[in-house]
């Protein structure tokens, strides 16, 4: 990665920071990923060779420009979800300024009636949105995996009640690897090969 990009991220992670110290409804909220969990993420995916991502929470595009960036040495692309405009507005941004905006297609709207309608197959996807949808969302999308698919969703230390119910249905796939890693707020990784 050149400084410019690091530099790039380095801003939309402050920025976020101090909109998140401000803001008073979580909505307006950034909520970025931690950088430790950006690096893992990056580090999987380049490794994996995946090519076709999907990812729920754009946020200002800090984990997409992560991903888009881990994504390009394979040729890939990332389909991002959010159901804030005004979110996606500064997101498209962000990517322009990143040159990895003919990477990205983002989609506004809620994640599960997005998802119905998306062909696949994903080889990677990224949750970090809703937590509360990610069993529904899982649920949809199965069949729109590939066969060699991995699954990250963040937040499983931060938020155990909340992710209980995914983590339960991802260990219950007999086709799945899965495990917990204690980094930043907690990523659960599933991986099928």
């Amino acid at each position: 990665m050149d400084q410019r990009l690091r530099e790039l991220l380095r801003e939309i992670e402050n920025r976020g920071r101090e909109n998140d110290a401000h803001a008073t409804e979580r909505p307006r909220m950034m909520l970025n990923l931690d950088p430790a969990s950006a690096q893992l993420i990056s580090i999987l995916v380049r490794a994996s060779g995946v090519t076709r991502a999907l990812e729920f929470g754009t946020s200002n595009a800090y984990s997409t420009i992560w991903l888009a960036w881990s994504l390009a040495p394979a040729g890939g692309h990332i389909v991002s979800i959010d159901r804030n405009p005004d979110k996606h507005a500064l997101a498209r941004e962000n990517l322009r300024r990143a040159n990895l905006l003919d990477r990205v297609e983002l989609r506004t709207g809620d994640a599960t009636e997005i998802v119905r309608d998306l062909s696949g197959p994903f080889d990677l996807v990224f949750l970090d949105a809703d937590r509360r949808k990610f069993t529904e969302v899982m649920e949809i999308l199965l069949p729109k995996l590939a066969q060699k698919v991995l699954v990250i969703a963040d937040n499983v230390l931060s938020h155990p009640e909340e992710i209980a119910e995914y983590l339960k249905l991802v260990s219950s796939l007999a086709d799945f690897q899965h495990t917990t890693v204690p980094v930043g707020k907690g990523l659960s990784i599933a991986y099928r090969g």
